[in-house]
């Protein structure tokens, strides 16, 4: 233990001198009442110290005292389910201990210290194990098994390992290794800030099926890739962000709320355990961790929430899991490294931001990916990462969003006018970009129909087209068209209205899954092909836009995933309407 006395107090930073023999990042204890805090600049024997939690109170000449360690979250059974701040202080014990409102100095271990795991070998003794390796199992919940691994550092023969009933700090094997014995528990430490490793990064060639149309068809994000949703204020990122967290076909997700508005965790918290998940029929929560550190809550914690989140996530992939992230919102992040940077009075750089800013998104974004994890054991884990940006005023050319941009293979770019519109999801079809679709569209012509790409580039050739056509009609009107060009306008309204637009309220609509998207765009292009053929015979266009067949294809993305081979049946009724409008002609 190293002490040191304050010297100033600036808000959420503070100063103290007497700390020759502490490190950057060491975790300090602040005054009497033992707040947490973080080394984050050291002159001399002077460290600038940010502290996790209300600084009022505290002055020139209370003490500081240094752990030696950085700041660093447990990793083991027991955080499923459950909600935790910025710094992993889990919120339901902090209310069981101090009521509804925090009070400063409280904290209590991530992981409950008296719940009994029980644990199941899948090693022997005198085995030789090393980091990553997998000596057992813990049902944690009924969707995941949670896999006890050999710690980062530690390798040897296994000398005992038990089975039964114990908690995360009992012994439940020990290896012997070249400095002596080693008594493993079911607790990991890991500083947030530092990477976890693996032994390569691969390719990703997965995509990560949302169940959200506009991105899954035209935008798809890779297991182990990343993405960002930049836009306005009421643009819906957070309901994007939820509807990922929900319906992803990720094995585990963690949901970092991050300088959000609380009632936003608040819908969070009280709709994740009610949603079923579609694959288990489970509640979707066994399968999450939540992590909070809203608005109103310590600006430096917000700093250190987005390296919380995603250490969890790392130590889930390295199990073999697909995991996937949520960061809402990175701009509130950044916002927190500019107020502790002017607090530290560095120099500036865009709009006041500091001038690292660029690197420390990359460095974030760098820790997702598809690996092949350590230990001896042939198996993959993937991290996805996908983060909200908030710009203001919905300028995309401010810092947070072009670094953003510049590291992310997926940009979902949310556009204000479609939201006034109540077009959701908002994604700007025209703006936006994937630039794993090539790969994607490999995976899906494999899997679920081998001409979904060549209908995906046609259907956003035709979209493209839109634009230009409705240029015309505002400049001319729509009766200076041709009737092909009129039966484009028709069908890209389908396209708009029918497929992109999906309501995240209605409970068969909120999820789609490939097989279905295949067959709604399949329906509406076919229909628009049938209709050409029409026209060419002269067929009249009113009598095409009056077909009773429209209004099924229309209500195709409210047939339920079980009755999708319904849809199937609209093509013959295309055929018999268009077919009986020909031989009239």
């Amino acid at each position: 233990m190293k002490q040191g006395k304050i010297t100033k107090v600036s808000g959420p930073l503070i100063e103290a001198s007497g700390l020759s023999d502490a490190n950057i990042y060491d975790v300090v204890e602040v005054s009497k009442d033992k707040l947490i805090g973080e080394i984050i600049e050291m002159r001399g024997d002077v460290a600038s110290i940010q502290v996790y939690e209300e600084t009022t109170g505290i002055g020139p000449g209370d003490e500081v005292i240094s752990t030696g360690h950085p700041l660093s979250v447990e990793l083991g059974p027991g955080m499923l389910e459950h909600m935790y701040d910025g710094i992993q202080r889990p919120l339901q014990k902090l209310e069981d201990l101090a009521g509804n409102f925090l009070k400063r100095g409280v904290t209590a271990p991530a992981l409950n210290r008296e719940t009994k795991w029980e644990f199941k070998p899948t090693m022997e003794a005198g085995n030789e194990v090393g980091s990553g390796d997998i000596l057992g199992t813990v049902e944690e919940t009924t969707v995941l098994t949670h896999k006890i691994m050999v710690p980062f550092g530690i390798s040897g023969k296994l000398k005992d390992i038990k089975e039964g009933s114990y908690t995360v700090e009992e012994t439940i094997a020990i290896i012997e290794t070249e400095d002596g014995d080693k008594e493993i528990n079911m607790i990991q430490k890991w500083p947030v800030r530092k990477a976890r490793p693996s032994k390569r990064k691969l390719d990703p060639d997965e995509p990560l099926i949302t169940g959200q149309r506009v991105i899954d068809t035209f935008f798809p994000v890779a297991k182990g890739g990343t993405s960002a949703i930049p836009g306005p204020f009421g643009s819906g990122k957070t309901v994007v962000q939820h509807q990922i967290a929900k319906f992803a076909d990720a094995d585990m997700v963690v949901y970092v709320g991050c300088g959000e508005r609380g009632n936003e965790m608040t819908d969070v918290l009280n709709e994740f355990p009610e949603l079923i998940d579609p694959k288990t029929g489970e509640s979707i929560m066994k399968r999450t961790v939540l992590i909070a550190n809203t608005s109103n809550m310590p600006v430096a914690a917000r700093e250190a929430s987005i390296y919380t989140g995603i250490t969890l996530g790392e130590y889930f992939r390295d199990m073999g899991y697909n995991v996937a992230m949520m960061a809402d919102s990175t701009s509130r992040w950044a916002e927190a490294l500019r107020e502790m940077s002017g607090r530290l009075e560095e120099m500036p750089g865009d709009e006041g931001f500091p001038a690292y800013l660029a690197s420390r998104i990359a460095d974030f974004y760098e820790r997702s990916g598809k690996v092949e994890v350590l230990g001896n054991r042939d198996e993959q884990g993937s991290l996805t990462v996908i983060g909200a940006v908030s710009p203001p005023g919905g300028d995309l050319s401010e810092p947070v969003t072009q670094a953003t941009l510049r590291i992310v293979k997926v940009f979902w770019g949310l556009d204000y006018d479609l939201s006034y519109q109540r077009h959701f999801p908002a994604i700007n079809w025209l703006n936006s970009y994937s630039l794993y679709q090539d790969k994607m569209d490999r995976y899906i012509d494999t899997n679920v129909n081998e001409e979904f790409s060549t209908m995906r580039k046609r259907a956003m050739s035709l979209l493209a087209q839109e634009q230009s056509l409705q240029e015309v009609v505002r400049l001319v009107g729509r009766d200076a068209l041709s009737d092909d060009d009129k039966l484009k306008l028709d069908v890209t309204k389908s396209l708009r209205e029918d497929y992109l637009q999906q309501n995240a309220f209605h409970d068969v609509d909120t999820y789609c899954s490939l097989k279905k998207q295949n067959i709604m765009l399949d329906l509406i292009l076919y229909n628009y092909d049938r209709s050409l053929e029409a026209l060419s015979a002269g067929v009249e266009l009113d009598n095409l836009e009056d077909l009773s067949v429209h209004e099924k294809i229309t209500r195709a993305k409210f047939i339920h995933e079980d009755d999708i081979d319904k849809l199937k049946d609209i093509k013959n009724e295309i055929d018999q309407e268009i077919g009986g409008l020909q031989r009239e002609a």
